[in-house]
């Protein structure tokens, strides 16, 4: 049975009790004569939900990039599962088990939505067990995914048939058909309402419970707060607060630099 479709495990909240799946050591990255990211240090250990918030040109998308793949970093490390996977191209961390979603859904608009459950199926699951899934086998997969985000009734129309709210479900659904360790949402709930921001905040925190250890990037503060056991917040390419959310927000150089003197 695949990892998406486990039973719900104990959260783990104490970095000190759990061993870290991702870490992250004396991060830079430079664009020419900016700094992006300037020695950014941090650890997540598996089944933790981290939130990660900071002014737009934080770094927030460029620390993404660079645990992704998407980015090089010229200084530093990433460590992911205990591997270390700097230099490594974005499709061979998926194959570890490191899964995105991006700001704006990117779906196969020539595809169904079932089939564009298919290709990460096929090519990061398949390609990782080494194993070829028979159709029988593909279509109970997509099933299985998009009913975790109730798409399943959707699952012979095209992308451009669904709502907003569809396709940035449909959006973490691809990045969960990868059956990841770790889902990076990346700004998953942008111009929807506050009903949507709650269905897809309840959506992470289901699939957290699954098993996936989940960073989330937003600025949604009511929806951060929702989800998050840990906040971290990115000023100017630096790390300038970590810890229990309702400790982070009341910090000084986070309330004069994000959230507003």
């Amino acid at each position: 049975m695949s990892q998406i479709m486990g039973q719900p495990v104990t959260e783990v909240v104490d970095d000190d009790i759990a061993a870290p799946l991702l870490g992250i050591d004396q991060l830079g990255k430079r664009f020419g004569g900016f700094v992006a990211l300037d020695t950014v240090d941090l650890s997540v250990p598996t089944g933790q939900r981290l939130g990660l918030i900071g002014p737009n040109g934080s770094g927030k998308s460029t620390l993404v990039n660079c645990i992704s793949g998407t980015l090089q970093n010229e200084t530093g490390s990433v460590r992911f599962n205990g591997q270390r996977v700097d230099g490594m191209p974005p499709h061979q961390r998926a194959r570890l088990g490191l899964a995105r979603s991006f700001q704006l859904p990117r779906p196969f608009r020539s595809m169904t939505v079932a089939e564009n459950i298919r290709v990460p199926l096929l090519y990061t699951v398949g390609a990782r067990h080494g194993v070829h899934l028979t159709q029988s086998e593909l279509e109970d997969r997509c099933l299985e995914v998009l009913s975790l985000v109730a798409l399943q009734d959707k699952a012979r129309k095209s992308p451009l048939d669904l709502t907003q709210v569809e396709m940035r479900k449909l959006e973490l659904a691809r990045a969960m058909a990868a059956e990841p360790k770790l889902l990076i949402a990346d700004e998953s709930m942008a111009g929807l309402s506050h009903s949507e921001v709650e269905d897809i905040v309840a959506l992470l925190i289901r699939l957290n419970q699954r098993g996936i250890t989940i960073i989330m990037i937003e600025h949604i503060m009511r929806a951060v707060m929702a989800f998050s056991q840990r906040l971290v917040v990115l000023v100017s390419g630096r790390k300038v607060a970590d810890g229990a959310p309702e400790d982070v927000i009341k910090d000084k150089d986070v309330v004069g630099a994000y959230l507003g003197t």
